[in-house]
């Protein structure tokens, strides 16, 4: 029993995800990715909803079942079994939307062209302000933002 727990609660933890900034995907390693200028022209604190892909619902509905099945006698077992299987499956879906909960901002950009966008990504490590030149990092359809590097000098021969 300890051995299935440990594993619905592995495949539970597997389908968590994020969107933060300072964490590239190992499918976008080695990606040419585009690069536009931005500034910043306002940042909002927004929270990302938890995702609710049905694995906390069946690890809880698993792992209630089974610890209710071992209540009283076979009659007993087998009501108790079914109610704690429905609170199991209840309770591991707040668990994983509360689990895969994510802070973030929605950041306002004006590109070089004039043109505004809005994204919204999970708080990373750099604290961005209006006014600030950022990058997007836009790879494989995916667009995250960051504080612009130093222009270097351009060479002149």
């Amino acid at each position: 029993m300890k051995r299935l727990l440990a594993a619905l609660s592995a495949l539970a933890l597997a389908a968590c995800t994020t969107t933060n900034p300072d964490v590239v995907q190992k499918y976008d390693a080695q990606r040419m990715s585009q690069i536009q200028d931005a500034t910043v022209l306002a940042v909002r604190p927004v929270v990302i909803d938890g995702t609710q892909s049905g694995v906390g619902a069946v690890t809880g509905g698993v792992v209630g079942g089974i610890s209710g099945s071992s209540v009283g006698g076979r009659r007993e077992a087998a009501v108790v079994g079914v109610l704690m299987a429905v609170v199991g499956s209840v309770v591991g879906n707040a668990i994983e939307r509360s689990a895969t909960k994510e802070d973030a901002v929605e950041l306002i950009l004006q590109l070089r062209n004039g043109e505004r966008r809005a994204l919204v990504q999970a708080k990373g490590e750099e604290l961005l302000r209006p006014g600030e030149a950022v990058i997007l990092v836009t790879t494989a359809g995916k667009t995250r933002v960051m504080r612009a590097p130093p222009v270097a000098p351009s060479a002149k021969g």
